[in-house]
């Protein structure tokens, strides 16, 4: 019987969370949540982006980077209060609009994915994986 390689990256913490596991759902391009993300669904709706179609929720989800709009966080606290955000978000760099909606949510008493920085380039090994994230950021696949 062959044994299944396990390896393991830190994260650094960006918000706080965890132990948390899931499926990795790695963008192979940057996203607008504001017209890309359908907040009610979790439903990626951007015509353009490559995985349109894909559900974000409860996924362990890999931004290689973000399009800017001042109305990413309320799209992601909308998804925090519809249970349809991520399990946990790894981002390639801090995107505080993003992050706001996390810590506005976490101050309304709702269950928060923790959200963590690990470069795109090392996102992309994690597509498809089943994850686990401990609080401390170390991040297990198999």
């Amino acid at each position: 019987m062959a044994l299944k390689a396990t390896w393991e990256l830190k994260a650094e913490i960006l918000l706080p969370g965890g132990p948390i596991g899931g499926e990795c759902l790695a963008l192979t391009a940057p996203i607008s949540f504001w017209g890309g993300v359908d907040p009610r669904s979790g439903l990626i709706i951007d015509a353009r982006h490559p995985e349109r179609g894909r559900d974000i929720a409860g996924t362990i989800l890999a931004l290689p980077g973000t399009i800017g709009s001042s109305s990413a966080s309320a799209v992601l606290l909308e998804l925090v209060h519809a249970g349809r955000a991520p399990a946990a978000l790894l981002m390639d760099a801090p995107d505080a609009i993003l992050l706001l909606g996390l810590v506005v949510a976490r101050e309304m008493g709702w269950p928060t994915p923790p959200a963590y920085r690990l470069p795109a380039t090392e996102q992309k090994q994690l597509a498809g994986k089943r994850l686990s994230i401990s609080a401390e950021g170390v991040i297990r696949a198999e």
